[in-house]
């Protein structure tokens, strides 16, 4: 009898273990069963990590997008295009002006990326190049904020003159900053230019003005005139630029030949506050445009030359001596509109 017991008793244990085991491997309800998968990896609702995500698909460039606000689902394209052109850095006020135009000009069919393209390249004008004297000394003087790549430039300006037959003297009169020298003098011997500098906290007008005596003395074509970065909402400093300028006239006979305002490309609608300052201080007669090389949009440059007719004279596209190129209008206006 206690036999029978313990083979009914066995019975059940076995037929209660196979009905887990069952229950386990069978699917659950509305869930695939698994496949085998790239590497007989298993793949079923849950992807594995052999399983390769599909690649994002880039987005549209400005022009792009500037078409798919005049689809048929956009309700109204031209606060769309507007806010397209804010977004790229163009600034308020030039970007109404461009939509106006646009839009005073535009007809059923037509591509309204192009015609944004049209009003770009009207603003910007045609390509300006460095205006310097064939004969005697030629100065570029060269303000900008803090951390614009001011030095940076100045090196790249120094090393395309040189490599263009022409002897060049570099001025150090940012005397403020810590190893501004130094740097100064690294980017001078690449570029094969001659340093004139001072000690720290020394007046930046005198170093202007010995620089512009040392330059002739040696015959320079060129001199480059640094500057120490500043805010341009700090007047007194502000005020230490002008008399760096008073001084150049008085030393050369004349203004500077070029004003260069160093502006960085990631700079957004700041760059405007920017140049609006530096131009009534040191009247600016051309943008060097740095930091180009990223995402950077630069729409800015299309705000100082719509509101205060200043051109882009050259960009800065890398870190190498040899990153500085003559800005393209055409060119830049491909960029920022990136097909």
């Amino acid at each position: 009898m206690e036999l029978l017991v313990a083979v009914v008793v066995g019975l059940v244990v076995v037929g209660l273990v196979l009905g887990v085991v069952l229950s386990r491997r069978r699917p659950a309800p509305g869930r695939t069963p698994p496949t085998p998968g790239r590497g007989g990896v298993a793949t079923g609702d849950r992807q594995t990590a052999a399983t390769t995500a599909p690649p994002r698909t880039p987005g549209p460039g400005l022009a792009g997008r500037i078409r798919s606000a005049f689809g048929s689902a956009v309700q109204d394209p031209w606060s769309e295009l507007e806010g397209l052109l804010i977004g790229a850095d163009v600034g308020p006020s030039t970007s109404a002006r461009i939509v106006g135009d646009v839009r005073a000009r535009y007809g059923q069919g037509e591509d309204p990326s192009a015609l944004v393209g049209e009003e770009i390249r009207s603003i910007l004008g045609a390509s300006s190049s460095l205006e310097l004297p064939t004969e005697g000394l030629g100065v570029v003087l060269v303000v900008g904020v803090n951390g614009s790549g001011k030095t940076t430039t100045i090196g790249k300006l120094a090393a395309r003159l040189s490599s263009q037959g022409k002897r060049v003297s570099i001025a150090n009169s940012d005397t403020f900053r810590a190893a501004a020298s130094e740097q100064l003098g690294v980017w001078a011997e690449r570029a094969g230019a001659h340093l004139v500098r001072q000690e720290r906290g020394a007046d930046p007008g005198a170093v202007a003005f010995d620089a512009v005596q040392a330059a002739r003395a040696r015959g320079s074509d060129v001199l480059i005139v640094d500057t120490a970065g500043r805010l341009h909402t700090k007047q007194p400093l502000m005020e230490e630029l002008k008399k760096v300028r008073r001084v150049i006239e008085k030393a050369v006979g004349r203004s500077p030949d070029e004003t260069l305002l160093v502006l960085d490309a990631t700079t957004g609608q700041n760059g405007i506050a920017q140049a609006l300052a530096f131009t009534e201080a040191v009247e600016v007669t051309g943008v060097a445009l740095t930091k180009l090389d990223g995402t950077a949009k630069g729409g800015v440059v299309l705000a100082v030359r719509d509101r205060l007719g200043v051109p882009v004279k050259v960009v800065g596209t890398g870190e190498s001596v040899g990153d500085l190129e003559p800005f393209d209008s055409e060119a830049f206006a491909a960029r920022l509109l990136g097909g």
